[in-house]
């Protein structure tokens, strides 16, 4: 089998790593850079999406959003149809940072993708897609109380045989 997942994490711990570093200034920090730029292209989204959209449970949202907001970055606002999903908008701080972060997104894309020909960096787009699609698919059955085909099959080989051993 083919391992990709360690190169996926390098690169993914890699660039936050510099992002972390780069973005502290701003008074961003531990990937807060994420959640701005999801609330900064869709005002008024909710935490349970930018739980969703990131693949991150609501708590850690909750902690993010929390000092997003202490640090004047973002302000939540109740919904008039819904009192309880409050609504996340970015203050003028937040959107003046907006522009910073996306230059910093396109830099990172452009050096990941050097030596890369524009048919193989589309090639590598679609493939991405598609593995982020796969893993998707157990992110949400995990998140909702299931359990993956790996674990089922271990569970039972070893129900299997610690049964076997008391016969």
């Amino acid at each position: 089998m083919v391992e990709i997942l360690r190169s996926l994490g390098n690169i993914a711990r890699a660039l936050d790593s510099i992002s972390n570093i780069e973005f502290k200034p701003y008074d961003l920090t531990k990937g807060q850079y994420l959640y701005l730029v999801r609330i900064c292209e869709q005002p008024g989204i909710i935490s349970e999406e930018l739980s969703a959209i990131l693949k991150v449970d609501r708590s850690t949202v909750a902690r993010a959003v929390k000092k997003l907001e202490t640090n004047g970055l973002i302000k939540r606002q109740s919904n008039a149809s819904n009192k309880k999903n409050k609504q996340i908008f970015a203050t003028e701080r937040g959107l003046a940072i907006y522009p910073i972060i996306k230059m910093e997104n396109d830099y990172s894309n452009q050096i990941a993708l050097t030596g890369l020909s524009s048919t193989e960096a589309e090639q590598l787009q679609k493939l991405l897609k598609r593995v982020e699609v796969n893993v998707n698919g157990d992110w949400n059955l995990v998140k909702g109380g299931g359990t993956r085909r790996y674990l089922k099959q271990y569970e039972n080989q070893n129900k299997d045989s610690s049964s076997n051993g008391h016969r």
